[in-house]
């Protein structure tokens, strides 16, 4: 950064830091203590999709990367697009802290096969899904671009439970680092693995 950087308010932007996944687990047990949600067992990665045979080709190494695990049970990786052409690759592990450990690895595997690919800039955000005991959903959501995490809890009629995203920032604020511009608590409505 520059001078005229500085004096202009630009700021350089902060490098994703994809270890920062793996404190997802020890913030699901303060998520469970805290607030009484446990992992789904489901988590996902958004990305820009990109036409081109090594794009292609790199989400059949993170498909074949996912399904040679033996402990799936023959349970495919599934990819799926959104309304605004967003790819969506959602994984399924079992609701319990050795699932959600896998799950985190899973996730890590994808984010950092599609960027040494060199799809880096394409990579979105990843997700883990929460539920409460009345089905009440929740994700932790990790903005790639920011390198930082920001709970999302939405709600009937796509609204969210501000209340319930404010309780889970003061939750974890010592686990993960949290984005502090509430602005870039994106809405990721009906995203797979919430």
């Amino acid at each position: 950064m520059g001078f005229l950087d500085t004096l202009l308010g630009r700021s350089k932007p902060v490098r994703p830091d994809l270890d920062q996944l793996f404190a997802l687990p020890s913030a699901a047990v303060t998520l469970q203590a805290g607030a009484g949600l446990t992992p789904t067992g489901r988590g996902s990665v958004c990305f820009a999709s990109v036409e081109g045979g090594a794009f292609a080709r790199i989400q059949q190494d993170v498909r074949e990367l996912l399904d040679a695990d033996t402990g799936r049970g023959g349970v495919p990786v599934e990819f799926s697009r959104d309304v605004y052409g967003y790819t969506w690759l959602l994984v399924r592990r079992p609701a319990d802290a050795d699932g959600t450990v896998a799950l985190v690895n899973d996730l890590h595997a994808v984010n950092t096969l599609l960027q040494e690919g060199g799809f880096g800039p394409q990579l979105l955000c990843s997700l883990l899904g929460f539920r409460d005991a009345d089905r009440l959903a929740l994700a932790l959501v990790y903005l790639y671009k920011r390198g930082s995490f920001y709970p999302f809890a939405p709600v009937a009629g796509e609204k969210r439970d501000n209340g319930l995203e404010l309780q889970v920032r003061a939750l974890l604020g010592d686990d993960l680092r949290i984005e502090e511009d509430l602005g870039r608590w994106f809405p990721v409505w009906g995203a797979p693995g919430l």
